[in-house]
């Protein structure tokens, strides 16, 4: 009785040490399992740049610029939406930054390359009352210090609608001078998508505007493959037939003014 016991006893005591590695085997495997990453597909990748603006990639690999539009943004978009709509007569049902783009698009299918450009110069100068541009003019003398004065300007007060910008530096008269506005990736390209529409309604009647209402000569120079662009207060445009912008081909696929003209 007592071997049979003791017998019983040891196989048991022998069962139950061989057990008990496999089990803390089969544990540690498991929080091994369960502390390696898992792969997951990723849908967008998100950066912060600033708090107002996000850049998200989408599965095509294609950037796309969400902005946090501040009242103070949503105002000023709302202010120059309307001046375009009273200025040619058309009517949108849109808010905000869409709602600008739409009458900007409704231009470009109803008007020649001339009128929109004219159209866009009278938009400005509703927006801005003539006092307050004479006085610049006058109070304000073309000078260095003048041309970095607009760059910065430019930079801190027009951010909702030409997207994040930088000030740089560019040899002008001889010496260098931190008059030009690099905008990182222009915020009414991106949303329209249309080559058309960046040079008649945002190119050529800026520069215009800009010099004859300010006395300010300035060259915008976009860059069609990254939507980035460069203003150079102070420099003269080229003439249109030596202006690269203008030779520029469409955006064929992507370009929201033909999707809805068709």
């Amino acid at each position: 009785m007592n071997s049979s016991l003791s017998l019983a006893l040891h196989g048991h005591h022998r069962s139950t040490i061989n057990v008990i590695p496999s089990l803390w085997a089969h544990r540690w495997s498991s929080v091994r399992k369960s502390r390696r990453p898992e792969r997951m597909a990723t849908q967008a990748v998100l950066t912060r740049p600033s708090d107002k603006y996000q850049s998200i990639r989408s599965s095509t690999d294609t950037i796309i610029t969400v902005y946090n539009d501040s009242w103070f943004d949503l105002i000023a978009i709302d202010y120059l939406s309307k001046n375009i709509q009273a200025a040619t007569g058309i009517k949108t049902e849109k808010s905000g930054y869409d709602g600008l783009v739409e009458a900007a698009i409704f231009v470009t299918q109803m008007f020649s390359t001339k009128k929109q450009q004219e159209l866009v110069v009278e938009t400005l100068e509703r927006a801005i009352p003539w006092p307050i541009l004479s006085m610049i003019r006058a109070l304000l003398p073309t000078s260095k210090f003048k041309r970095e004065l607009f760059a910065i300007f430019t930079t801190f007060f027009f951010a909702w609608l030409i997207g994040p910008s930088e000030v740089k530096e560019y040899e002008m008269e001889g010496r260098m001078e931190k008059n030009v506005v690099h905008i990182k990736k222009c915020r009414f390209l991106e949303k329209s998508r249309c080559v058309g529409m960046c040079v008649n309604m945002c190119k050529m009647p800026s520069q215009k505007f800009i010099h004859n209402s300010f006395g300010m000569p300035v060259n915008m120079v976009p860059n069609f493959d990254d939507m980035s662009c460069e203003m150079i207060f102070g420099q003269e445009p080229p003439l249109a037939a030596d202006d690269p912008a203008l030779k520029q081909p469409c955006y064929k696929i992507l370009c929201k003014a033909k999707k809805k003209h068709s």
